[in-house]
């Protein structure tokens, strides 16, 4: 469970990197590229746009990756979090930009505090983060709403598209404009800039979120998915296991209803295909009945992109690439035959080796969210 300390801890932490990748890129561009400003900007730009979308995938399971304070109020806006919530992101996202930038700092053999002298100011710089941070705002709605999966490439992409078309090179964030502040470095700014820069932000994202709250009228049931899946405390008390082959008439029908046996609330199994057939396969529901498992109502489904948002795990089963791919999804793959059309003795054998599979999932993954395994005859004459 993605308890709330823990989402802020990878608040801190993602921004704590983002900051380090922004600034420490900045200094060593700046070092090499021999007073060339254009492949300074360029170097840095790259750096930071590949950040983004790792740290987005390696932390948006958890915290929804924000690492921005406009995205979590604008987030907290929409209902995807609790006022409460935003708040200690935001607390979070400023002590890891602080810290990220202590990190650059010491990477690079710099003083751990530099106040930065780098002057941003002015109305067109002001108005650049404006729409820095609108465009940013719309592409996290406007992918949150279509193609979620794709959210941290596509941040990764305006980002590093808007480093070049706005003349702030866009910070288009709070906590790393504040942490910008504290390295006299080629990606710095002054103090006495930042409050105007943090203004014009909130105001970009503030609108953007107001446009596409009206452009798309069911946008507060995405919200929980800015920038991907966080769950909160109240939703993530069922943790969804997915499994899944090709037909969903066989392997997964069999897994699923081994987990569903064990399992207590607080997790649960469903099974899809990304093929699926029109029935459950007749031997395999003959030798499920074997061992008093009816299969007779399962009905086979479609492993949709939107089912797999909603897991937390996905067990696959010869479905391989075909199965949708969502960032920060725990993906397990289990080499398994398929039993369609084998003889019942060899249906056995695989129905299991499942049910062993099943146990040691939940052994070593489920902990107390599931019940003490009880035995249930696995071998049948």
């Amino acid at each position: 469970m993605h308890t709330l300390p823990r989402r802020i801890t990878a608040e801190l932490l993602g921004t704590a990197l983002l900051v380090a990748a922004v600034i420490g890129s900045g200094i060593m561009a700046e070092r090499l590229a021999g007073g060339n400003i254009a492949i300074a900007l360029l170097a840095n730009t790259i750096a930071t746009g590949a950040a983004l979308i790792a740290l987005i995938l390696a932390f948006g399971g958890i915290s929804g990756a924000h690492f921005n304070p406009a995205v979590s109020i604008s987030d907290a806006i929409a209902g995807g979090i609790s006022k409460r919530e935003a708040t200690l992101y935001i607390a979070a996202q400023s002590v890891g930009g602080i810290i990220g930038t202590v990190i650059a700092n010491l990477m690079f053999a710099l003083p751990i505090i530099s106040i930065s002298h780098h002057a941003r100011s002015g109305t067109a710089q002001l108005f650049s983060e404006f729409i820095a941070t609108f465009g940013l705002t719309a592409v996290i709605w406007g992918c949150a709403k279509t193609r979620a999966s794709m959210v941290p490439f596509a941040v990764g992409a305006y980002i590093t598209a808007a480093y070049w078309f706005t003349a702030s090179t866009s910070f288009a964030n709070p906590a790393v404009t504040l942490a910008r502040t504290l390295s006299d470095t080629f990606a710095g700014i002054r103090p006495q800039d930042a409050p105007p820069f943090i203004v014009a932000q909130l105001a970009g994202a503030l609108t953007a979120t107001a446009v596409f709250r009206w452009l798309i009228p069911d946008l507060d049931k995405k919200a929980p998915e800015v920038l991907m899946p966080h769950p909160t405390e109240s939703t993530s008390a069922t943790k969804t296991y997915i499994f899944a082959c090709v037909h969903n008439a066989g392997r997964s029908q069999m897994a699923a209803a081994f987990f569903n046996l064990y399992a207590t609330e607080g997790c649960r199994a469903i099974s899809a295909g990304t093929a699926p057939a029109a029935r459950v396969h007749p031997e395999v529901m003959t030798v499920m009945g074997e061992i008093g498992i009816d299969l007779s109502s399962a009905q086979p489904r479609k492993l949709t992109q939107e089912l797999a948002q909603n897991a937390q795990v996905l067990v696959t089963m010869g479905c391989g690439e075909t199965c949708p791919f969502v960032p920060g999804l725990r993906v397990i793959d289990w080499s398994l035959p398929d039993p369609k059309g084998q003889p019942l003795e060899v249906v056995r054998q695989i129905r299991d080796e499942i049910h062993e599979q099943v146990k040691a999932l939940i052994k070593d993954d489920c902990g107390d969210c599931c019940s003490e395994l009880v035995g249930i005859v696995a071998q049948s004459e």
